[in-house]
């Protein structure tokens, strides 16, 4: 387990990345104001349960074969890049679409759905949890994967906690927005927008 310091450490440096714009925490700016604040919460809870197979990748040692093998990464990259690019061309062709993301039968467009594709598509959030963690495991204290989980699980939390916060703002913001079609329709335009930039940033980022 990590040392007093350690734990101070560890936190300061889990905030900062928490709170630093990202693939998830941006997603979830697109996806509340696009649909309001209950779109925002569901995609919170997409990028939480995403961030968790991450973290339970990280204790299990697969994050390292992904880090370790160029072209797995690679691959995953990719299709992390080409799944954000489609979420935002079709949130552009959809901008006229009244129906609910969420509702039953649209299982795919759900935004929880969603969440959980982009997260698990985005091996910066392996690679996150590979570079952090180890730092703070002494395997002569604690069994290592019962420590990167819970270290993993408190990083996760403070990255979900910023995604919330963002998702009650600008869900807020979003909510009002949707009571107006032609802003409804522009604000869809511009999450869509951000998403496919999103996924040209995945695409290109080293």
């Amino acid at each position: 387990m990590p040392t007093a310091d350690e734990w101070l450490i560890f936190l300061v440096t889990a905030t900062i990345f928490a709170i630093t714009p990202g693939p998830g925490l941006l997603y979830v700016l697109a996806r509340s104001l696009r649909g309001g604040r209950s779109e925002g919460l569901r995609s919170v809870v997409g990028n939480s349960i995403g961030a968790t197979t991450h973290v339970v990748a990280a204790a299990l040692g697969l994050s390292a074969v992904l880090a370790a093998s160029t072209v797995a990464f690679t691959v995953v990259k990719y299709a992390g890049a080409a799944y954000l690019l489609y979420l935002g061309v079709q949130a552009i062709r959809q901008r006229h679409d009244e129906g609910d993301d969420g509702a039953a039968g649209n299982l795919a467009r759900s935004p929880l759905v969603q969440g959980i594709l982009s997260e698990l598509l985005n091996p910066k959030t392996a690679l996150y949890f590979m570079a952090l963690l180890p730092h703070f495991v002494h395997p002569e204290q604690a069994p290592a994967p019962l420590v990167f989980l819970l270290l993993g699980v408190i990083a996760m939390a403070l990255a979900s906690l910023a995604d919330l916060v963002v998702a009650l703002f600008a869900g807020q913001l979003g909510q009002r927005l949707l009571a107006h079609p032609r802003w409804r329709i522009r604000q869809r335009v511009a999450g869509g927008a951000v998403m496919i930039g999103l996924g040209a940033f995945v695409a290109t980022a080293d």
